[in-house]
């Protein structure tokens, strides 16, 4: 199993400003309200899967159409540019994408928005597996008309027991503060952060010895993460930059 001296030290080396710029996390950086950058980051981590090339792509364009101005778009735009420009990804079509912004929108024409929503998911017993339900109902339960997967794909319903892996990159960046986190959100500590998990995540931690299963699920989000905790138990999932930094490297 890998040490935690090498683990923390490539944690270090990833964990910088020049890490943001071919990431996603760049998105939510470009803006200094709150509510514009929990916002972006939502809808980047919707879009936040495939090739990393094609998706910031489609996110450079989406940004445009909402004028660099993601809370005031929301709020009071025409979502009608993305049927008019076409806008889509992958196995999710203009008519999934609109529902999406429709539904933000109510959220945030009636209520304090992300914040205040994730934070009441969580307060009901102060479990990131509750919380997942709670928003993904909230939506769920919203939705008018009869999409399929390309609406339902952009957040997973967490009773499936995938591994969740777009929010809780979405949870990392607004709960720790660091070179690269924005940390805007204070209502989950850090240890409760859950690492997120992909397929080159999965491969490298478990020729690190550190995640045993087989399935690429929650429950192995859960191992590998208590896994991490051994070796910073207050922020495990800043070694999130540290497997990142192996994939690099091998």
């Amino acid at each position: 199993m890998i040490t935690k001296t090498e683990l923390d030290k490539l944690a270090k080396k990833y964990e910088t400003v020049d890490f943001i710029k071919d990431d996603p996390v760049q998105f939510p950086h470009r803006f200094k309200d709150k509510k514009d950058i929990e916002l972006a980051g939502f809808i980047t981590s919707l879009f936040a899967y495939g090739s990393r090339k094609q998706f910031i792509s489609k996110l450079n364009d989406f940004f445009k159409y909402t004028g660099n101005d993601p809370t005031n778009f929301i709020k009071n735009g025409d979502f009608s540019i993305i049927k008019l420009q076409n806008f889509n990804y992958r196995f999710s079509k203009p008519d999934d994408i609109v529902e999406w912004l429709r539904l933000l929108s109510e959220l945030y024409n009636t209520s304090n928005g992300l914040s205040e929503l994730f934070e009441y998911g969580y307060n009901v017993d102060n479990t990131l597996d509750t919380m997942y339900r709670v928003v993904a109902d909230y939506f769920y339960s919203r939705v008018n008309s009869n999409l399929g997967q390309g609406f339902y794909h952009l957040l997973p319903d967490p009773r499936k027991g995938g591994a969740m892996k777009r929010v809780n990159m979405f949870l990392r960046w607004m709960i720790r503060k660091s070179d690269v986190d924005l940390g805007i959100w204070s209502f989950i500590p850090k240890s409760e952060l859950r690492i997120p998990l992909d397929v080159h995540v999965a491969r490298l931690s478990r020729e690190m010895l550190l995640l045993t299963r087989k399935n690429n699920d929650m429950k192995s989000v859960v191992e590998l993460t208590n896994n991490l905790k051994q070796f910073d138990k207050d922020d495990p999932v800043k070694y999130d930059f540290a497997i990142f930094g192996l994939g690099v490297n091998s």
